[in-house]
């Protein structure tokens, strides 16, 4: 269902050709000229725009020629048009009606990644990469078995090629011939960083190239050169072959596999990359068409930053390309900074990393330790089970990951790390709730996941405090996994603790024993359960908050508590079912502890876009909320 979204922020006078733009089929009337006006147009819109609301400027302002031609050549949505990660979808959005981007990736506005509520055009809306192509191989594998003759394009990154599950269906899709699969490799040399790893040479070595045209004309001057056919003739072919065989080899990797091989190809050059996107409309077996483009493109601050090309920003200065607020001290940065003590300290800590090294807080260990930091890619499962060979060969690797990535890698996680009993610490950056990413980047599963994993440690720490300690602790454990968790964003206020007790740490309690409440907050849910005490203190409630740190294995010092309370109420920034509550619940319950336990957390569902506060209201999980849904049950 297309939505109709175009409410402009600039004067449509500003911006004619793009205002004139309300579906794909208006691109088609558009002269040579005017598309590079066109795109001229939108880099301006994009910068305007993403300025004032943060959002994934650098991706998009380098995919501006080559979303205009896919547009312009296939015919979406009976074309199906598939986005690897969706990051780079702006431009998407903007050609297919929606160009109001005054709310983007807030609550009640556009969505940052393809969204199939607000467009028909729109497919895949998980923003995890590489399964772009495995979408492709099954839409075109029915497409094929109905007798549908259009044509289904994955637009997918470069760095997502790091990916696995990329290459298996890359390997499904060459076996069948017959199909109209267009796999375009956006090749900016980036995924969230420059891309690493044998891919990346390969595509270098493509891009890099002089490429046939010039090879052949050099043989050809050569061969016309010659009066006697003889050994002349026989050493010219041979420089002949040596001159292509830089270009032949790389590409042989694609058109082996069944691919037929379009590239490299100027990613700014809309009138090359139409010629090129024709010719493989018309193919009726698999092409994969290489195109080069340059992320952050026609915007001079993010074109110079070395780090990401400003892969993803907050509001900004669009003149400068720097913060409108700078950032306040948060998790990742203490993270960053304690790695780094302790890797001074002892030398088996590496840092391991999938393609995200600054974000998740590397870098700086990666400065000093250069050796001693390995980003695998795009490529959890492979960031997981390496790390378990890294500890069998003696080393203690931390593998920092956004905790909602961790979902690709757990039965790496289960099977080569716990079962082998490998000493992994796995650091966990956005977890829980997240906000304005959507549904795909709220990491509220890890913790349910890891419940299931025997032998597993997994900490939640509240502040600055239990982060370095909790994180210290973790890498002492050489025999077993263990995971630490963290929300996005600044930190709180230090919450120390009143008391501890074998672990379980007392942060707010009456001069009784007994109490009303005995609430069990975890982690990033300290501020909210401390709140809630003080509600119900001054509605006369007594009222004790306990915070174990360290939620699996169930601390079983909690049943102690729990036997001192009428009500035990668990609180954490994770799914509810399978979660850290029901691990309490069922504690108390082999325990014969008679209290009534409520367990709160975020309800089995898939969050939409909002700001993490508005979301915490909407799951019924702010402070007031939660002494209301208390209070009723005393």
């Amino acid at each position: 269902m297309a939505t109709s979204m175009r409410a402009m922020t600039s004067s449509d006078a500003d911006m004619p050709l793009l205002t004139s733009i309300h579906s794909p089929s208006d691109l088609r009337t558009l002269s040579e000229a005017q598309l590079v006006q066109l795109s001229k147009e939108i880099r301006s819109f994009l910068i305007t725009n993403v300025s004032k609301t943060g959002g994934h400027l650098g991706p998009n302002l380098g995919v501006v020629e080559l979303t205009i031609a896919l547009h312009r050549v296939f015919r979406s949505p009976k074309d199906t048009i598939l986005f690897d990660t969706g990051h780079q979808a702006y431009v998407h959005k903007l050609l297919t009606g929606r160009q109001d981007f005054s709310g983007l990736r807030q609550e009640g506005g556009l969505s940052g990644y393809p969204s199939r509520s607000e467009s028909d055009h729109d497919v895949i809306e998980s923003s995890h990469a590489s399964s772009s192509l495995a979408w492709a191989d099954g839409i075109s594998r029915e497409k094929k078995r109905r007798g549908d003759a259009s044509s289904t394009v994955a637009i997918i990154g470069d760095g997502a090629l790091t990916g696995g599950m990329a290459w298996e269906a890359l390997n499904t899709i060459a076996e069948s011939t017959d199909r109209r699969v267009v796999v375009v490799v956006n090749d900016n040399g980036r995924s969230y960083a420059p891309t690493i790893g044998g891919v990346a040479h390969h595509l270098d070595a493509l891009r890099t190239s002089e490429g046939y045209e010039r090879a052949l004309a050099w043989g050809k001057r050569h061969l016309l050169a010659l009066g006697d056919p003889g050994k002349a003739a026989y050493d010219a072919l041979h420089g002949l072959k040596t001159g292509i065989k830089d270009v032949i080899a790389p590409q042989a990797m694609f058109e082996d596999l069944g691919f037929k091989y379009l590239g490299p190809v100027n990613g700014h050059n809309e009138t090359e990359l139409e010629t090129t996107l024709q010719r493989a409309r018309t193919s009726k077996h698999p092409v994969l068409v290489h195109v080069i483009t340059q992320k952050g493109r026609g915007y001079t601050p993010a074109e110079e930053d070395i780090a990401d090309r400003f892969h993803a920003v907050g509001p900004i200065h669009p003149e400068t390309g720097l913060p409108v607020a700078p950032a306040r001290f948060g998790w990742t940065s203490v993270f960053a900074d304690e790695i780094v003590k302790i890797a001074r300290e002892d030398d088996t800590v590496v840092g391991v990393t999938a393609a995200m090294m600054a974000p998740v807080g590397l870098k700086p260990f990666h400065e000093e330790f250069p050796d001693r930091v390995v980003d695998v890619g795009i490529a959890e499962q492979e960031a997981i089970a390496s790390a378990a060979g890294m500890a069998y060969a003696g080393a203690h690797p931390v593998v920092a990951l956004y905790a909602t990535f961790l979902n690709r890698a757990f039965d790496q996680l289960l099977m080569d790390v716990a079962l082998h009993k490998a000493g992994v610490t796995v650091v966990l950056d956005r977890a829980g709730i997240t906000g304005a990413d959507g549904a795909s980047h709220n990491g509220v599963w890890d913790i349910a996941m890891c419940s299931i994993i025997p032998s597993l440690e997994l900490a939640a720490p509240r502040d600055e405090a239990t982060l370095r300690a909790s994180l210290r602790r973790a890498v002492g454990v050489k025999d077993r996994p263990t995971v630490l968790r963290y929300r996005k964003g600044s930190l709180p206020a230090p919450m120390n603790a009143i008391r501890s007790v074998n672990g379980v740490d007392v942060l707010f309690e009456p001069d009784t024993d007994d109490v009303d409440v005995l609430l069990v907050v975890a982690g990033a849910f300290g501020p909210e359960g401390l709140e809630t005490a003080r509600i119900l203190t001054e509605q006369g409630k007594r009222v004790r908050v306990v915070d174990p740190v360290w939620l699996l294995p169930i601390n079983p010092e909690l049943a102690s508590f729990a036997k001192q309370a009428q009500r035990v109420v668990t609180l954490e920034d994770g799914i509810v079912d399978g979660g850290f509550g029901w691990g309490v619940r069922d504690l108390l319950a082999n325990e014969s502890v008679d209290a009534t336990v409520i367990t709160l957390g975020v309800a089995k569902v898939f969050l939409r876009h909002a700001e993490r506060e508005s979301l915490l209201e909407r799951c019924g999980l702010t402070a007031h909320q939660i002494a209301e849904r208390i209070s009723r049950t005393l």
